[in-house]
């Protein structure tokens, strides 16, 4: 019977074997390490490319903050500006305001009566006069209440005094300026009242 020794073949077979794993082990780990490159780089590049998107946005976001606060300065310029015009409008509006003041007192002032004193604030006048006669006092608020530019008369008090010799009525009345937004806004007159009737 002959007698084969397979030592040295079951060597060279588990030498194989562990040359096969590690040429194997080697791959898996070149393939690994290629993966991980390939994924590093991807990720990389997006996290460059989105940095680069987020300094974009940033320095948009910076130029609109600084147009927003040129709008912002425009605005409070343009409102100084408004403010400015409101005013001048209202001077000039109260300066002839004045003059028409007089001359309506004056076109309706009837007979007998002779105004002491005339203030005014805002739109509301405040009149003091003497008269001879209380029914001199009632023709007067008539006819300022049919006046275009008076509104509203209205009779706070009315007394007798003694001036000198003579003994005379004296009248405190208040009346209101005829305004309208229109008239404010544009200097345009009021539209004519009707006239009030009289009794």
């Amino acid at each position: 019977m002959i007698r084969i020794n397979l030592l040295p073949h079951r060597e060279m077979r588990r030498k194989q074997q562990q040359q096969q794993f590690f040429l194997m082990l080697g791959f898996i780990a070149i393939v690994g390490v290629v993966i991980w490159l390939t994924v590093h780089t991807y990720l990389s590049d997006r996290i460059d490319e989105q940095n680069a998107r987020n300094k974009y946005l940033q320095e948009e976001i910076a130029k609109l903050d600084k147009q927003i606060e040129e709008i912002k300065a425009l605005r409070e310029q343009i409102a100084a500006l408004l403010a400015r015009k409101k005013v001048v409008e209202t001077l000039q509006s109260d300066r002839s305001e004045v003059v028409h003041l007089l001359d309506q007192l004056a076109r309706q002032l009837p007979d007998g009566i002779y105004l002491k004193s005339i203030k005014q604030t805002g739109n509301k006048v405040t009149i003091t006069g003497y008269t001879q006669s209380q029914a001199r006092v009632s023709t007067l608020m008539r006819n300022l209440e049919s006046s275009q530019q008076l509104e509203n008369p209205g009779l706070i008090e009315i007394k007798a005094v003694t001036q000198g010799a003579a003994r005379i009525n004296e009248f405190t009345m208040n009346i209101h300026i005829t305004r309208t937004k229109q008239e404010e806004s544009a200097g345009q007159k009021p539209a004519p009242k009707p006239a009030a009737a009289k009794g």
